[in-house]
């Protein structure tokens, strides 16, 4: 399942089929002198087309309206801890390379569950995430996440984690198998909005007793059509792409 998610976020990247697209341009040029030119003209159309925002963000926009954000005041004394899933820390060999905690794009992860536990004293924090590289070695994910909430002065008491995860499935399961963990109690999940999607299918199918605490929004109400960006745009698609590819493969799985 893990080499089939990364292959999944391979296929969903819309750069990928604009390399497919010039690469058949090129081969059919020789065989075919209509089809090339044809193709390498649709790439460059894919290609601009993927600048404009507005489009992936309608699809964002989507996935993050599933479960709107938690109210900054809203009392959380009815849960039991936080189930916070990896992906926000950058791979194990820039954090071996300078000794300090690398965040991606995706630092809401780990910077509200420090904010969470020094207000309210009572939630367990239980950081789910293993090796999320394909042939990553060194430091897991979990490894990576210790060293960040050292740093933040987390008490180690208040932490737990799990290292073995590939998948958000094998966050489910394996967390549910950490020693003192009672999935049957009142847990928050916290991941990305764009993600929270798949994640609560995947918990609430493992028998979790789940509530939903997205974080890291990547769209407004609307989006001005003048925001163009190939690099902003590209990352859009595939984070859309990538999850609801994923939520339909989960669920024809049988596992959401």
């Amino acid at each position: 399942m893990f080499v089939a998610s990364k292959l999944l976020s391979f296929a969903t990247q819309p750069l990928a089929w604009v390399a497919l697209l010039l690469f058949a341009g090129v081969l059919l040029t020789s065989l075919r002198r209509r089809w090339g030119p044809r193709l390498c003209w649709l790439a460059l159309v894919t290609l601009l087309v993927q600048g404009l925002q507005p489009i992936p963000d309608a699809l964002l926009r989507q996935l993050e309206a599933k479960h709107p954000a938690v109210a900054s005041n809203s009392s959380l004394l009815a849960y039991t801890g936080v189930i916070v899933l990896g992906g926000a820390l950058d791979p194990a060999y820039v954090w071996a390379s300078h000794g300090q905690p690398a965040l991606n794009d995706a630092a809401e992860r780990m910077a509200v569950p420090v904010g969470l536990a020094e207000r309210f004293a009572h939630l367990k924090i239980v950081f789910t995430g293993g090796e999320g590289e394909l042939f990553g070695k060194g430091l897991t994910e979990a490894d990576r996440a210790k060293i960040f909430f050292d740093t933040m002065s987390l008490p180690p008491e208040r932490v737990q984690y799990e290292s073995a995860s590939h998948t958000t499935y094998e966050n489910a399961v394996l967390t549910a198998a950490l020693p003192g963990i009672d999935k049957r109690q009142s847990w928050l999940l916290l991941t990305s909005a764009n993600h929270m999607p798949r994640a609560m299918a995947t918990f609430l199918h493992a028998g979790w007793n789940v509530t939903a605490y997205p974080v890291d929004f990547r769209t407004g109400t609307a989006t001005p059509w003048n925001q163009y960006s190939l690099q902003k745009g590209a990352q859009k698609w595939q984070l859309a792409l990538h999850e609801m590819v994923g939520l339909m493969a989960y669920k024809l799985a049988g596992r959401a």
